[in-house]
């Protein structure tokens, strides 16, 4: 049995650790750079998991930290999500990593098979089980002609005036509404601003709900060929308007401004003080909602496939919902890969493997063993 380190000790990365602990005999390290972190894992494992305090930003530092290990799982701040790609490849680590980094990881696709490396990125829920079901139409559809994926991570019992908290960092939540995004039209990338084209969407366990452009198509808008695809971010109504606003009045600008003799970074204020009233409180209870839609023909008739997820934050584990639909396909994934089940070099995403049934099985069958469920309808168009 392989032993794993986890990257990040924050919400998903911590959840991944406790995952991963319940396999008999797995040895398990987490690595932060904050004490406070790396002790509540402690502290909610039982001493079970070893904690290693390094600067995860730091990829040499990381490369050391890592190197005893057999598999590493990330889960850090999308900042630092490209370069520790890199730097795993480099080191010849099989790697599964959940960071929404700004860069393409696929750009390092071949760096990984020419050094027979498994590198999973993108491997969360979104980008990551959309990725997988995305992949899944265009490969039970002949032809896919469209694809369409909305997903939101939001409370359960939403509190003026933003009706929204993070289920990981507010730096990364600021990332999604400042992205351009890359949308798929009538065969064509169009790049379009994050938070536009905003559009009530209803569901029947939630109510209304508003869905936005982001930057979610990932990897799926060079590998998958179907004319239109987008994806779209989902909160309750109202915080689509507030945070567009706050964006235009410059307050999430990276460039630093001088303030009363001071320099300052806007972003940097922003999310500091946005991390107050966006921190769920211990209990609180936030939920996942996604919705990934295909449209095409299957076996000659026009016809819709649809995968709903929602999900609920767990009261006895103590675990967000945010993080336990994100930290689990990575797990799993790390499992299959020390398996064999996943064996196929390179820096990729999981529209790769959307054609293997055994895959495809094995990730939705593990997630609903842990009570993450992905419903499959299909309707005749």
């Amino acid at each position: 049995m392989e032993s794993m380190v986890v990257l990040g000790a924050g919400m998903v990365g911590s959840v991944m650790a406790e995952d991963l602990i319940a396999d008999d005999g797995r040895e398990v390290a987490i690595v932060d750079v904050s004490a406070e972190r790396l002790a509540r894992v402690a502290e909610r494992t039982g001493g079970a998991v070893r904690t290693i305090e390094a600067d995860c930003g730091n990829p040499e530092v990381v490369k050391e930290a890592v190197e005893d290990f057999g598999i590493v799982l990330g889960a850090l701040p999308s900042r630092f999500g490209y370069a520790t790609l890199g730097a795993m490849i480099e080191l010849g680590k099989p790697f599964c990593d959940i960071s929404f980094m700004p860069e393409d990881g696929w750009d390092q696709d071949q760096r990984a098979i020419d050094a027979g490396v498994v590198a999973l990125f993108d491997c969360g829920v979104a980008p990551g089980m959309s990725n997988l079901l995305a992949g899944l139409a265009a490969h039970k559809l002949d032809p896919c002609r469209a694809i369409d994926i909305a997903v939101g991570g939001i409370p359960r019992d939403p509190k003026p005036p933003w009706n929204y908290k993070a289920g990981f960092s507010p730096y990364d939540v600021v990332e999604e509404y400042l992205r351009p995004s890359r949308v798929i039209e009538n065969g064509r990338m169009v790049i379009k601003e994050a938070l536009s084209e905003p559009e009530l969407l209803e569901f029947e366990e939630l109510g209304t709900l508003e869905a936005f452009n982001t930057d979610g198509l990932r990897s799926l808008a060079d590998t998958i060929d179907v004319p239109n695809m987008r994806e779209r971010t989902m909160r309750w109504p109202g915080h689509r308007d507030l945070a567009l606003a706050v964006r235009e009045t410059g307050l999430f600008d990276e460039e630093a401004i001088e303030v009363n003799g001071n320099r300052v970074v806007p972003r940097d204020v922003t999310c500091h003080q946005l991390f107050k009233v966006w921190s769920y409180e211990q209990g609180e209870a936030d939920l996942t909602v996604m919705r990934v839609t295909g449209e095409g023909d299957l076996a000659g008739v026009p016809t819709r496939l649809t995968w709903d997820l929602l999900d609920y934050y767990n009261p006895q584990a103590d675990q967000t919902s945010m993080a336990r639909t994100t930290a689990f396909p990575c797990t799993i994934c790390a499992r299959m890969i020390e398996d064999g089940t996943i064996s196929e070099p390179g820096a990729y995403s999981l529209e790769r493997v959307a054609a293997r049934d055994d895959i495809v099985q094995k990730l939705l069958d593990g997630l609903e063993s842990r009570g993450v469920t992905y419903r499959t309808t299909q309707q005749a168009l």
